[in-house]
Formats: C-alpha cells, structure tokens, sequence
C-alpha cells in the first residue's frame, strides 16, 4: 500500500499532467490553439433543440434557445447563427456551453443585418459591370447588353453606361453575376468560436426590440349591474422580424427600467406600415407567479409567435365578479377662491364601476395595465357596448375602478349663495346643489368636493366625509323621478 508521500506525489502528477489514468481528460486547449485561419459553418432552425421567449410590455423581449452545432475542434469556427431577431440588441448576446463548458471560448461575434434586395443589390454594383437584357421581338429571344451602373439611389431610376453613352430608364431585366458577400439573405448573428470538441451544445440569450404585450378586458354587466363576467386577453405583436415557432411563452407584467434608442431606423418605421394582424382562437390561459418586484406570466402550452402578427390568448376568465355601480358629481377648488353666483346647470354626472380583485369575489389574479371594455345586454339579449377605460397594474386585493361615461336621466345644478372674503386667501362661502334624477328608480350621487386647501365645513344638510386632507364629499340619494338638493356653508383657506 503507497503510504502518504506517494499519494501526494501521484495525486500532484496527475494534477499536473492531466493523465487519463488519473481520471476525466482536461478538454480546455490554450489559445494558441485557436489561432489561424477560421471555417464557416451555419446554424439553422433545424439545430433547435428548445426556444423560450419572454416579453415585456415595454415594447422588447427576451430570447432563449439551445442548439446543437458543428465546430471545427481545436480551431476557429465562424458560426453562422440564422434566424435570429432583425431587431436584435447585439451588445446583449450571451452565449455558453452546456455540454462542454470548459472546451469553447467565445473570440468574437458579428450581427449582419445588410439584407439581400433588389435595390440593395443594385446599389452595391455601382461601378461595376452587370448585365441588361432586353426582349428582341422578332428573333423572339432575350439579348443581353452590357452595362456599368453609374448610380442607384433609392426612389430614383439607376443611371448605367451602356455603349459609351450615359442613360437611365433603360427597359430590361437586370442580372448580376454574383451575389456580394456582405449582403445576406436573413439578418444572422456570426460568433467566433474557438472549441475543443467537434460538437457543442450552446445557450444563446439575447434581448430584441419590437416584441410586446398588452392586456385587455371585457367586462359584461348583469342586468341589475350588480356582478358581471370578465375575460381576459392578452394581445402579442411581434414585429422583431423572427419567427419564433413551439416557443415557451412568459410575458412580465411591471414597469422595468429598460432604456431605449432615441431614434426610430426607417427599417422599423417601414416594418410598422406593413404589421400584418392576425388573430388567433381563445387558448389555455397562463400561470401567475412573482418575479422580483413585477409578476411574470407563463402560458401552458408552447405557442408559434409568427413574424409580424398580432395573436390573442386568454389570461383569465372570471364569472359573477361582484360590481358597484357610483354616480359622482364633481366640482372644483377654483369654485371656493372667489363670487360666481350660478356655476352650472345640467351639469353632467359621471358614471363609474367598481369591482375588488380579490379571490373570494372570483378573481385574485394581479391584473397587467390595460383596456377594460364593457357591455351590457339589451332587452332582446344582445350585447351593446357601454363604455371603456385603462386601468393600471392591478395587485391582488385592490379595487378596479372603470369610468364609462356620463349619466342620461341625473343631472345636477350648483350655485354659490354666497361668498365673503375672511382674511388673506380664506373666504366663507354658502353653496346649493340640487340633483335631479328622471329615471323610474331611486339613485345615490356621491357629490365630490375639492376645496384645494384648509377647509372646515360650518354647517350643512347632509352628513359630511372627509376623503382627504382637501377633498369632502356628500352620499347623496336622490328619489325615482326627484330632487335632493344639498346646502352647505365651507370656511376654505387655500394659500
């Protein structure tokens, strides 16, 4: 048996010198190993083992996918990466090895996005020789004829040399003799790599523009608008100018810090003319979780996000939610600062629905920002429309309020009975509202008043509460086919 010397000795030797008697090979080649002349060698859609794509919806996303490729080992590879995001940001590109970690190094990388077009390809013959042909229609045959393009400016007609003379509008069908080697069929992502095995299986992460996420609502109210149903959808567009098939979807809900270019490129600004709007059926709705200080939210199933098309999935359906319905009836903290006698009269009463996102009212999912629409069925059973606002990120257990417009049949009045100045900026003034309600059902108005600034209320008809430190206000119920009216004497001190 080795005593302990020998142990060390044989346990640093093989530390030293990697012996595959002593256990697994070290793959890591240094890098004079990666010098010399490179071989290209191209990654498609086919070498796609897995693909996952995170939206933000703050108008970019984040791609994730693994590949298996082919590399020259021991040497340089210039890996030709296709079908990656026209949009995107090359500076976030990271790339590593889950199989050989130890055995690839990354040298370099390149983003060519010079796509191949007919205008492109013309222009990058200016000074060169091409081909014109031309129909001959008597031989019934095409003739070719030499030009040299003299200039290709976009919008305008190239200009050639054909015959010692200088022309333009030249009638024929151009052909060149080879495609230039920086134009490019896709944008492609070229990474230099340097790798000890001929095989690797790669991450590539990277983060694109032009990918987003909205939310939106449809909130359909019960006949005594007290529960109504809500479904929610989710709306992608992708116009990153990739395809992203079979794709894990999860799309992050809050306001993160992601500082954007200042500039529009006329290639985005041409891409949003040609958005191609596609909508597809209603599909499993995702799975909630939390992620730092947003909520991310992960769809069920793989989905195929086409390039330029906009496709809807549920988020989440909800029925009998427990709705309010509350009618205000505003004024203002201008009203309090000086005499204006007879303010308004008819003055319009707004309308508003309010719901708790909570689970015991059938929801308790955080709610992304987005439109809430709302219909409500007539009498014969069909839905019309009745009004729409935005709401903002929504947590758990808060109140959703949705503005839908302006009361028919409740009108109100106001008036300033008096007003007396009391020192500097304080006044007293004497107020009277009166509501009046057309319909065949009683109403509450909660008749909201901000006096902008210190007040006491001195005396008045209905009880008072005080919603903030500048702001009271008056539940109001106002009779089928009648009137309230609401006096009040207010002390208001406002600078």
């Amino acid at each position: 048996m080795a005593n302990p010397r020998m142990r060390r000795l044989l346990l640093f030797t093989c530390l030293a010198f990697a012996a595959p008697a002593c256990g697994k090979p070290a793959v890591t080649p240094t890098k004079a190993g990666f010098e010399g002349p490179s071989t290209t060698r191209k990654s498609t859609v086919a070498q796609r083992k897995k693909l996952a794509v995170t939206i933000y919806n703050q108008d970019f996303g984040l791609v994730r996918e693994v590949r298996d490729v082919d590399l020259v080992p021991n040497g340089r590879t210039a890996l030709e990466l296709e079908d990656v995001a026209a949009h995107i940001q090359p500076e976030t590109v990271y790339l590593q090895s889950l199989s050989h970690p130890d055995g690839l190094e990354v040298l370099e990388q390149n983003f060519r996005y010079d796509l191949l077009t007919p205008a492109k390809l013309l222009e990058k013959y200016v000074g060169k020789q091409i081909k014109v042909y031309r129909w001959n229609s008597v031989l019934g045959v095409e003739e070719p004829v030499a030009a040299k393009v003299l200039a290709a400016e976009r919008g305008q007609q190239p200009v050639f040399e054909i015959g010692g003379e200088v022309t333009y509008g030249y009638p024929g069908r151009l052909a060149f003799p080879e495609v230039p080697a920086n134009l490019v069929a896709k944008p492609t992502l070229v990474v230099m790599l340097g790798s000890a095995v001929p095989k690797q299986t790669i991450e590539l992460t990277y983060s694109t523009w032009q990918m987003a996420w909205k939310s939106d609502y449809v909130l359909t109210v019960d006949a005594d608008d007290s529960k109504a149903d809500l479904t929610g959808w989710v709306t992608l567009d992708n116009r990153s100018g990739a395809t992203f098939p079979d794709a894990e979807l999860k799309l992050v809900a809050g306001d993160v810090h992601k500082l954007k270019p200042e500039v529009k490129s006329k290639a985005y600004k041409d891409l949003e003319k040609k958005l191609v709007v596609l909508e597809s059926k209603p599909m499993p709705a995702f799975k909630e979780e939390g992620l730092f200080e947003y909520h991310l939210y992960t769809l069920g199933r793989p989905t195929t996000l086409l390039s330029n098309e906009k496709k809807q999935v549920t988020l989440l359906e909800a029925d009998a939610v427990p709705v309010k319905k509350v009618l205000q009836f505003y004024g203002a903290a201008g009203y309090y600062r000086g005499k204006h006698g007879s303010i308004a009269g008819n003055q319009k009463v707004s309308v508003f629905l309010e719901f708790e996102n909570k689970k015991d009212h059938h929801l308790g999912l955080p709610l992304p920002k987005g439109t809430v629409r709302v219909y409500k069925a007539d009498k014969s059973g069909a839905q019309q429309f009745i009004g729409e606002d935005r709401i903002d990120h929504t947590p758990t257990d808060e109140k959703v309020r949705v503005k839908m417009g302006e009361a028919f049949d409740v009108v109100g009045d106001r008036k300033q009975m008096s007003w007396k100045p009391s020192g500097y900026c304080e006044s007293v003034s004497d107020w009277e509202i009166s509501l009046r309600n057309h319909k065949q059902k009683a109403e509450t108005v909660r008749v909201v008043e901000p006096a902008g600034g210190d007040w006491e209320i001195l005396s008045s008809s209905h009880p008072s509460t005080k919603l903030d430190a500048h702001t009271f206000l008056f539940e109001v119920s106002v009779p089928a086919k009648g009137e309230t009216k609401v006096t009040y004497r207010v002390s208001v001190k406002w600078c």
